[in-house]
């Protein structure tokens, strides 16, 4: 059972709680409020050179805080409520903390489409700053259970959620000056955005700068040594398969092969091997569809 009245209590005090998205858990915090932002660099030991990403419950709240162009405005059509992030000019009525925007001039934002989610932000009436629940660089959170795991009594409410639909950071594209640029790939796939605007450019990486969240080289990581591209474990590695169950395998991203099943499972399972292996192999993933998002995520946390 979800308890709105506390969390929203919490949010105008200037405090943090976890907040379960389809994508990964958030930590969240009012992305008005100085202080409260804050706390989300402090507890997750993020740089805070690293912008976050607001999250709202409407187009209305989305259009007060960023300028949206038509390419802007026909993305949102498609794609929110959802998996996909925008990186905007911000607009002269943005209310949004210089911190939660790393003081830069764009805003990035998500309209996110899990029903709690949507819920709370609506009670709320302000923009949720939401970065994934977890110290910086580590593995993204699926569960509850994996942001208390990760926090502990450093956080006082978790929102439950379930376990979260699709396992996966967003899509981030910027739209900066009617041109669309792919930022960070996710379950909505370039050729997804391209089909709604035409071809975009990619700009994946900057560790100093950078644009939007999810850009630095090293993200996502497990403790254990991660291996990529494996067809043959040794004999010291959890094997983490994709497709049918043989002897070597420890555990399947999806024995039948299907890709958006593996994205949902790939931060659990590694987080389930990281407290028992010191080194993990991964077989190969097509680079298909949402597999370009697993490999991404899979290259940065190798290494």
């Amino acid at each position: 059972m979800t308890n709105y009245t506390a969390a929203i209590e919490l949010l105008s005090a200037g405090e943090l709680i976890g907040l379960p998205t389809e994508t990964v858990y958030g930590l969240a915090a009012d992305a008005t409020n100085a202080d409260a932002v804050a706390k989300i660099f402090a507890l997750k030991n993020r740089p805070q050179f690293n912008p976050l990403i607001a999250h709202v419950s409407s187009m209305d709240m989305a259009s007060a805080q960023a300028e949206f162009s038509g390419k802007a405005q026909q993305l949102a059509e498609a794609f929110w409520p959802g998996p996909f992030t925008m990186v905007l000019p911000k607009s002269a009525s943005n209310t949004i903390c210089d911190l939660a925007r790393a003081g830069l001039d764009t805003q990035a934002l998500r309209f996110p489409a899990h029903p709690v989610a949507q819920e709370v932000i609506a009670a709320f009436g302000k923009p949720i700053a939401a970065p994934s629940a977890n110290i910086s660089g580590h593995v993204s959170p699926t569960s509850a259970q994996h942001v208390k795991d990760e926090f502990g009594a450093n956080l006082s409410l978790v929102l439950d959620g379930g376990n979260a639909r699709i396992g996966l950071e967003s899509t981030v594209v910027a739209v900066l000056s009617d041109e669309v640029t792919l930022l960070r790939p996710g379950s909505i796939s370039k050729d997804d955005v391209e089909a709604v605007v035409g071809k975009i450019g990619s700009s994946l990486h900057d560790d100093n700068a950078p644009k939007s969240p999810g850009m630095l080289s090293r993200h996502y990581s497990p403790k254990a040594r991660l291996r990529l591209n494996v067809t043959s474990p040794e004999a010291d590695e959890a094997y983490v398969g994709f497709g049918p169950v043989t002897a070597k395998t420890t555990l399947s991203l999806s024995e039948t092969g299907d890709l958006t099943e593996a994205a949902s499972n790939l931060y659990a399972m590694i987080r389930k091997l990281d407290h028992s292996y010191d080194a993990i192999a991964i077989a190969p993933i097509p680079e298909d569809g949402i597999g370009a998002a697993i490999n991404d995520r899979l290259r940065r946390a190798a290494l």
